[in-house]
């Protein structure tokens, strides 16, 4: 009886154990990333956003940012926009038409995958992008941890 109650309960932590790990996942829709040699370790949404939609063109150290989007459809970065612009996908296009119109500035280069982004990103000291909350980091990339404020 003893022994089937302690069997009972190692089963019960076993599973609140992986709760965290597995709402986390489902939490997290995507993983903001810079090469490892950057030495930024966290920002706050607003100055992600001004990077993103390059009102924000320098690292501090004065290095130029290089930022990359997914495609326009990816589920991703339609999560990545409304998070951190705080508009759709379809409003953030218009934004860059008008930039571009105006000869401002053009739009971050679009990469096809959570792959190429990573792949960019490892080999690219100055470049920041964002990969979904499923991609594996590794290598030369460490995710960024972004707050509300500013």
């Amino acid at each position: 009886m003893l022994r089937r109650n302690i069997l009972n309960i190692c089963a019960v932590a076993v599973l609140l154990i992986g709760i965290p790990s597995i709402l986390s996942a489902q939490l997290t829709p995507y993983w903001v990333v810079v090469n490892q040699a950057n030495p930024v370790s966290s920002m706050s949404k607003d100055e992600l956003s001004r990077i993103f939609l390059k009102r924000t063109v320098r690292w501090e150290n004065g290095e130029l940012v290089v930022a990359v989007d997914l495609p326009e459809d990816s589920e991703t970065r339609i999560a990545f926009t409304e998070a951190i612009h705080g508009r759709s996908v379809r409003r953030v296009k218009a934004y860059w038409q008008q930039q571009i119109f105006s000869g401002r500035a053009v739009p971050p280069t679009e990469l096809s995958s959570d792959e190429q982004v990573l792949a960019f990103v490892s080999s690219n000291e100055t470049a920041i992008g964002y990969v979904s909350g499923e991609a594996f980091i590794g290598g030369n990339v460490k995710v960024l941890r972004i707050s509300e404020g500013q």
